[in-house]
């Protein structure tokens, strides 16, 4: 994973802001860009029905729609029972319930949609995690195998010091006795002199 992978560029709503440059009828909606390719499959390459689903489903589950789908309810139920003497939706509300159920008719096959994206987002994030640790995995295996070879050299180095080291003390056994030899000989005889 790349430094610049781990989070989308920009959010929605800062990109989504309408360009200074734009008119009075050129107020569109700049895409978000990502940089992430996760973000990119899911939401940057959305056909316009994908990214019409997520707008009306996000705004449907949101207190905002909650509030103004409570305030029209009200107003609907004081204008027909309060206000108007001739009410246009009489007391069982046949209207109303058929607008909530028109309303859920759309509203179902855009939930199902938006969460077939979100799982097909979750899919693509595990899928992208797992390619990510599988290239963590490798890495790792390049290093332990790296560094069991350099193991080895060090232990091969140590043997050599060793057998060194060995050769070293053996040559120097062999030269000491020599050596001491000499010097006690060279140690003895002045003493012997003065008796």
């Amino acid at each position: 994973m790349t430094a610049a992978e781990p989070a989308a560029v920009a959010t929605p709503r800062a990109a989504s802001a309408p360009s200074a440059s734009a008119g009075r009828k050129g107020r569109q909606r700049s895409r978000p860009t990502y940089r992430h390719p996760v973000n990119q499959a899911v939401f940057g390459a959305a056909p316009l029905g994908a990214r019409l689903a997520d707008r009306v489903t996000g705004f449907m589950g949101s207190w905002r729609f909650i509030a103004i789908q409570t305030a029209i309810v009200a107003i609907w139920l004081g204008a027909n029972i309060v206000l108007l003497t001739r009410p246009f939706d009489p007391f069982p509300f046949i209207l109303l319930n058929l607008a909530f159920s028109t309303q859920a008719a759309y509203a179902a096959p855009l939930i199902l949609l938006a969460g077939n994206r979100a799982s097909q987002r979750d899919r693509l994030t595990l899928e992208h995690a797992a390619d990510e640790g599988d290239l963590g995995d490798q890495q790792n295996e390049r290093l332990l195998s790296g560094n069991t070879e350099i193991l080895m050299r060090v232990a091969a180095l140590e043997a050599c010091i060793l057998e060194m080291q060995h050769a070293i003390l053996d040559a120097l056994k062999v030269a000491r006795p020599a050596s001491e030899g000499a010097t006690t000989t060279a140690l003895s005889s002045p003493m012997e002199a003065p008796s």
